[in-house]
């Protein structure tokens, strides 16, 4: 058939489908219009379609609780008796004036420590109810980082680098094992940061943009507090649009970005945002029962504290959120902790006791309830649950502010693991016996990324990018170092 040459520059729908095969796009296209046909695991073609391992897995998703602004090791599950003992001397330790001299005199912990379950792991009053869990966890007492401010390292943690926009850990992990339920997205941040450029964070940045996380919710942390009850995912039907026009205009925009497509080729940020229409299309009817609990029991919802109005029951949703979405297979789910405080989320320069304790209230029984319901439904075994901040906090007192508080602290902390195949009940590595520097066994970022990963099934060494001329890759050498798997921690 032949056309005119005003209209040449138009193709027939059955024409586009037929020529334009120049990548996922087209395809993400195809998949909705023909859902009965198997995804296949090919990420030209479908880049969030779901990929076996690289090598047998422990853990199939991950739940990062992060705690914005560094809470204190040495109030919470880093025991050191030498800090009651010696409380308001001298720290008798070489090596401690590299905190710009504003770590003082030794200050006590503001809380008591009590040993929990059969492994007699101590942990502060500050956590009673994680204390009770002591026997999931592993608690890795010897974290270390390079430097002592707040975005760097949260962007090392994230990222891997504190300098490059470059992907976040939830992306890397959506790229090597894309998602188990084409309803929803494989990386959700349950109520992220935007202030100072947090939400950078979070980016897949150079990745293709399907692997892009998507906010639920949002904190503030520093003219309110993050509200989650009336929480909604972001792409919504509009109440005037039936899902049949909806549909079809869906379909007309696709056909334009296809028809764009075949003129420049390629394009992995356009044929990622076809992609993501897609998808927001099909959670329209897969989101909002999510954020319904309505059938969850009586029980569960005392479990968690969402039962009645409180200081537990924002992050309470989150939490519960958090392991609906990964028993219907979700890969990554990050809570972000950042409550209002003067400081900033954990950060008290100030205060400590008073605020540390607030924010405590906010998260101790919600995630040790995510830990007992994980393990009652048997998805513990099978899903990782990580907690901890960007650094710790110093076990002297902080000079310049003489109110309780403690300064920036990177030279030795804590984070702990839960499930995905990890030993309970055990602590790796230790800091010194007054808490500063990791001393024994000592982990960086990189070694956590590269056994999160490795719980995955994906070893972080291979799991890598085309950026530029670079293959690059979550644990890139940087600054001399290189991520080691934590075997010993694993069951």
């Amino acid at each position: 058939m032949t056309m005119s040459t005003s209209a040449s520059r138009w193709l027939s729908r059955r024409e586009l489908l037929q020529k334009s095969s120049v990548g996922f796009g087209q395809l993400a296209l195809a998949s909705l219009l023909a859902p009965q046909q198997p995804a296949r695991a090919d990420r030209r073609t479908n880049p969030l379609a779901s990929r076996a391992p690289q090598f047998a897995p422990r853990a199939r998703s991950v739940i990062f609780c992060f705690m914005q602004g560094g809470p204190s090791h040495v109030d919470t599950f880093d025991y050191k008796p030498l800090l009651t003992r010696n409380n308001n001397k001298t720290i008798p330790l070489a090596n401690v004036d590299g905190n710009h001299g504003r770590t003082g005199n030794i200050l006590k912990p503001f809380w008591r420590f009590r040993k929990y379950g059969q492994s007699g792991i101590e942990v502060s009053d500050l956590f009673p109810h994680i204390g009770r869990c002591a026997d999931d966890i592993c608690f890795i007492n010897s974290m270390y980082t390079a430097g002592a401010s707040h975005f760097p390292e949260q962007m090392r943690l994230h990222t891997g680098s504190e300098r490059l926009i470059r992907p976040t850990l939830g992306s890397w992990v959506l790229y090597g094992l894309g998602t188990e339920n084409e309803n929803l997205p494989g990386f959700i941040t349950i109520c992220p940061c935007y202030n100072f450029g947090n939400i950078t964070l979070l980016r897949s940045a150079f990745l293709p943009s399907a692997y892009q996380m998507v906010p639920i919710g949002r904190s503030n942390a520093i003219s309110a507090p993050p509200s989650f009850r009336n929480a909604t995912f972001r792409h919504t039907q509009h109440p005037s649009r039936s899902r049949a026009l909806q549909r079809k205009q869906l379909d007309f925009v696709a056909a334009l970005n296809q028809h764009k497509l075949a003129q420049t080729g390629p394009d992995a940020e356009l044929e990622g945002r076809i992609a993501s229409f897609e998808t927001a299309f099909r959670m329209q009817t897969a989101a909002p029962p999510l954020l319904n609990y309505e059938d969850e029991t009586p029980e569960t919802l005392k479990l968690y504290g969402v039962d009645q109005p409180g200081p537990t029951e924002n992050y309470a949703r989150q939490c519960l959120l958090a392991r609906r979405l990964v028993e219907r297979g979700v890969r990554f789910v990050e809570l972000y902790h950042a409550p209002n405080s003067n400081d900033s989320g954990w950060d008290q320069h100030n205060e400590l006791a008073r605020y540390h304790a607030s924010h405590a209230r906010e998260v101790d029984q919600p995630i040790a309830a995510l830990l007992i319901d994980l393990k009652r439904r048997g998805l513990l075994d099978e899903t990782l649950v990580v907690w901890g901040g960007e650094f710790g906090r110093s076990p002297g007192d902080e000079v310049t502010s003489k109110r309780g508080g403690r300064d920036h602290h990177p030279w030795g902390f804590t984070f702990w693991l839960a499930g995905g195949g990890v030993r309970g009940g055990i602590k790796y590595g230790c800091t010194d016996d007054y808490g500063y520097h990791a001393v024994e066994n000592r982990v960086n970022f990189h070694d956590l990324h590269a056994t999160i990963l490795h719980l995955l099934g994906l070893d972080h060494r291979q799991l890598t990018f085309q950026h530029g001329a670079e293959q690059v890759r979550l644990t890139d050498a940087l600054n001399g170092l290189d991520g080691n798997v934590l075997y010993d921690i694993m069951a």
